[in-house]
């Protein structure tokens, strides 16, 4: 293999790869990214088995076809402290070495044909879907996805798809997030991600995408980048029986005046206790120590006697900052039954703190 391509190209398609790398052992073949230079196309590759990124690109000079192998990170560490411009890479007994002007570098290589399969997406069955309500549903519900939950089903988030709407909803057990969009598809499907991986789609995909599926994985492939990860095996809570029947009030509160006055009383605690009053609504601290915070906005309430919840700030907070509406719907029952934050089809149902 013998290319020239500008610092730049590689440079971001290497930057790409780096979450799909294996980081703590380097004499896995994992921890390498994987070349193809064939006719005009360099196509880049990285997996960490779990989940993996293909790239390619025709910005790219091929004096010779081939493949090889790399460490990623010492390859990205390389191109990075080389000057704007083209950078040479050569292949030559199996040693990978890359120069530009007087600055040479060498780095070992592994059998490209040990490199990981990818799963291929053709012709296995397809979820339609619009591009920017995936990603914009995906960021939604990502907060509340559990961590290192011994239940495997909730370190991820479900794609629940209908013949008439996709729900996506994750939970941590203390709160669970919804968002319901129509689409219309001839097949119903669940299927569970991993966290990770629905972080690493909301960085590299915007629009025109392809979502495909089989029993293990979910692949999506858009112009540049095809991307795959593994399904989490196992059967997502029944969420839909957890989402409140009936609403005994309903408030449409303002988004700016609450974000301001939770993010007051977190300088103390991260427990707020909020008490709707006929004419205003009161937010104090919850904490153990001799410090105190409060404040008030004024708000007409539709309460007669005072009605008090205590939450936690940041799945609040988590779900303000996922709303472009300049206000937002707030469904109360009793202070010690979940509560309901409401924004057009997204909805997280929270477990009030019991005083």
């Amino acid at each position: 293999m013998k290319i020239t391509v500008q610092k730049s190209v590689i440079e971001n398609m290497l930057v790409h790869t780096q979450p799909f790398l294996e980081k703590k052992d380097s004499s896995q073949i994992t921890s390498h990214v994987y070349l193809n230079a064939l006719n005009s196309i360099l196509i880049i590759k990285a997996t960490d088995n779990e989940m993996g990124l293909s790239m390619e690109t025709g910005n790219v000079d091929i004096h010779e076809n081939g493949n090889i192998t790399a460490n990623g990170k010492k390859f990205l560490d390389i191109v990075k402290i080389l000057k704007d411009g083209e950078i040479n890479l050569e292949v030559r007994n199996e040693i990978l070495y890359i120069s530009q002007s007087h600055s040479k570098f060498k780095l070992p290589t592994f059998s490209h044909n040990e490199f990981p399969t990818f799963p291929n997406y053709q012709n296995k069955p397809r979820i339609l879907i619009n591009s920017q309500a995936l990603i914009e549903s995906l960021k939604k519900i990502t907060p509340s996805i559990d961590a290192n939950n011994p239940k495997f089903e909730l370190n991820g988030a479900l794609i629940d798809v209908k013949q008439e709407s996709i729900n996506f909803a994750s939970t941590d057990t203390r709160r669970l997030s919804v968002v319901n969009i129509e689409n219309k598809s001839s097949v119903e499907i669940a299927i569970i991600l991993p966290r990770k991986a629905i972080v690493e789609i909301q960085k590299l995909f915007f629009n025109d995408l392809e979502m495909y599926y089989d029993e293990t994985h979910l692949i999506i492939h858009s112009q540049y980048y095809t991307f795959f990860t593994k399904l989490i095996n196992g059967k997502f809570p029944e969420y839909s029986r957890i989402i409140p029947k009936e609403i005994s009030k309903s408030l449409l509160l303002p988004k700016a005046n609450m974000i301001d006055s939770i993010k007051q009383i977190t300088t103390i605690s991260t427990d707020v206790k909020l008490t709707f009053l006929s004419n205003s609504i009161l937010f104090e601290s919850l904490s153990d120590d001799n410090i105190e915070a409060k404040t008030e906005i004024n708000f007409d309430t539709g309460f007669k006697e005072p009605f008090t919840i205590a939450i936690n700030s940041r799945y609040l907070l988590d779900f303000l900052n996922n709303i472009n509406s300049s206000e937002f719907t707030l469904g109360l029952n009793d202070p010690k039954l979940p509560f309901v934050l409401s924004d057009n089809n997204f909805k997280t149902i929270v477990m009030p703190i019991v005083m």
